[in-house]
């Protein structure tokens, strides 16, 4: 018998360098960053001199909001570049220091700065017109005053702003303790893969694994991973209820009725909208249970269980997707938004804004970040499948909307917010999937993909509602005066599956400890963005095929926006009305067409 060996990841160092993302553009070296560092305290200090002068001029006025947007966009590349290093290889002490340093220089910012708000709170509307129509550079900053007296109400004297500013550093405590959980110090066992190798399981490659043919290998994958969180059960639980206290006492502090409101009014989103998604959602949970009922019958077993969900339910294809071949698809599917854009993909292509595959102590998952003075970067962890494939259209959405942004607005208004973020990003799957279903003429690869449209709706909208709806559920939990504990977060995710994925799926006892491994549930009442935003960008997507260049027109006005006008304004300009639940019942109108489609040609 041949021996058998162990893959296990490469180190950083054996990844080739074309494959990594190019840090340098943004700091050549490290002594460069400690210059810029230098830069920030001195700028940080002279901004503290401003304090209490704010009301005796326009021009006053001027000068510390010009000052503080250098001090934000310094600091803002001095902790992307920190941060994404430490991403690199997350044991890396150096980097681990030098990201606590821009965290910490980045609290010391907003303290010393802290008072700006309050000062501007204490003037009243005249007196700001007054100086707005006096200094003629104020008026760049009127939508961001404006904005800053809309939620007059909910800032506090400039003391106890200093107060909770200097506290941001212990607030984050709960999400770094957990990152650092979760990325560098849990770690999960080998299991054999298809072959009988024993394979090293990694949060990188668990997706596959649960791609798998072999129904033993899902679930050995499925119970190697949940069983290693399960162990940390208790840390974990108190990490996540430190976070939510985090969240109500700042809502409370701010004078909110609940978290969730003070977390959607930073985008001046009502919370109806949050309300409308959850519920609408319910309204249609019998289209989940018809497609898990359809994935049971067609992978022919009787019991469907949570490993069962991920496995392509058409056996006879196998669509490998290497990462040059990805690049070459994602380019031919996004062709709809025109020349300019593609240009753009390609460029972020080849001057390495893309941190491509696995490595040892690598962050886990994909995003896309970067700084304003720079190209944007993206963080993959690259296997050869096609959810990898749509992860690169998906994250490369992000980049070029950073990019629009970047080159389109002034860097006040260059950061576009949350509620849209995700929208950029989902038209980019849309788009290709439509592509890739009018090119394929194979049967069998046509239910492939249709499949695969249909998990990309249940993992975006159905999945992303249970999480804000276990987001929602704990924070009342925690207004109301109660604790959580380990026994009672795992008795709400597991009822919350059983509600969202109906009788035909098995609920295994492991699926109780999900909750325990998202690190979106540390940036509390994100999640529902991405299923509000895969609403909106279903209906772009559609306009944009349909009508041609006028929606493209629209959805790049929608990307060179940034936050120059309220998110809810900015969508329906680009032709879509999220204050209504229309956009998310025409997403799952299409979520029924596509699932009518599949049942026809399984049959």
């Amino acid at each position: 018998m041949a021996e058998q060996t162990t893959r296990t990841l490469p180190k950083r160092s054996e990844i080739a360098d074309e494959y990594k993302w190019a840090l340098e553009d943004m700091y050549p070296n490290d002594q460069v960053w400690e210059e810029d560092a230098r830069q920030a305290k001195e700028w940080i200090e002279k901004i503290r001199t401003y304090k209490g002068t704010l009301g005796s001029s326009g021009k006053r006025l001027l000068e510390v909001l010009q000052l503080q947007d250098d001090i934000h966009r310094i600091v803002q590349k001095l902790y992307v570049y920190a941060h994404m290093r430490r991403d690199e290889d997350t044991a890396n002490p150096h980097y681990q220091a030098l990201s606590d340093r821009s965290s910490s220089l980045s609290v010391t910012a907003s303290e010393a700065s802290s008072y700006i708000v309050p000062e501007i709170l204490s003037l009243d509307a005249e007196t700001l017109n007054r100086f707005i129509n006096e200094e003629e550079g104020l008026e760049l900053y009127r939508f961001q005053l404006e904005e800053i007296t809309r939620q007059r109400e909910h800032f506090l004297s400039p003391a106890e702003e200093q107060i909770l500013a200097q506290a941001g550093e212990i607030a984050h405590g709960p999400q770094t303790v957990f990152g650092m959980l979760n990325n560098a110090d849990i770690t999960f066992p080998t299991i054999r893969d298809e072959n009988g190798q024993e394979v090293e399981l990694t949060k990188g490659n668990f997706i596959h694994f649960l791609e798998s043919r072999d129904r033993r290998v899902r679930k050995d994958a499925y119970n190697a991973l949940y069983s290693s969180y399960r162990k940390h059960k208790n840390t974990l639980a108190a990490l996540f209820h430190a976070s939510v206290k985090k969240d109500v006492f700042y809502a409370r502090v701010r004078k909110y009725n609940s978290a969730l409101e003070a977390s959607l009014d930073v985008d001046n989103i009502p919370t109806e909208v949050y309300d409308n998604l959850i519920a609408t959602i319910h309204e249609h949970l019998p289209l989940m249970y018809r497609y898990v009922s359809l994935r049971k019958k067609v992978l022919g077993i009787d019991d469907l269980h949570f490993y069962d969900l991920y496995v392509p339910i058409v056996q006879e294809v196998d669509i490998k997707v290497p990462y040059e071949k990805a690049k070459e698809l994602v380019a031919e599917g996004l062709k709809p938004l025109g020349e300019e854009y593609i240009k753009i993909l390609k460029e972020g292509f080849s001057s390495k804004w893309i941190d491509v595959y696995e490595n040892q102590g690598k962050r886990s998952g994909a995003y896309s970040w970067g700084a304003y003075d720079v190209h944007p970067y993206v963080l993959l962890n690259y296997q050869e499948t096609l959810d990898n494939a749509f992860t690169l259209a998906h994250e490369m959405g992000h980049a070029i909307h950073s990019y629009y942004t970047n080159k389109n607005q002034p860097f006040t208004y260059a950061d576009y917010t949350i509620f849209v973020a995700e929208v950029a990003s989902t038209v980019n799957e849309s788009l290709l999937i439509d592509y890739m279903l009018k090119k394929t003429t194979d049967p069998r690869e046509k239910l492939y993909l249709l499949n695969h449209y249909l998990e990309q709706f249940r993992g975006t909208v159905f999945r992303q509602t249970m999480f804000a709806e276990f987001e929602k559920i704990t924070h009342e939990k925690v207004e109301a005066g109660e604790a959580l504990t380990p026994e009672q977060l795992c008795a709400i995710y597991r009822e919350l599956n059983e509600k969202y994925y109906g009788p035909e799926l098995v609920l295994d006892e492991n699926i109780e400890i999900e909750w325990a491994r998202i690190p979106h549930f540390y940036n509390a009442f994100y999640v529902y963005k991405y299923a509000t935003g895969f609403s909106a960008a279903t209906s772009l997507a559609t306009q944009i095929l349909e009508e041609g260049q006028p929606a493209v027109e629209r959805y790049l006005g929608f990307l060179k926006a940034g936050s120059s006008d309220y998110s809810i304004n900015l969508l329906k300009k680009a032709g879509v009305d999220m204050t209504t639940p229309q956009p998310i019942r025409d997403a799952l109108g299409k979520f029924k067409q596509l699932l009518d489609e599949l049942e026809q040609l399984i049959g």
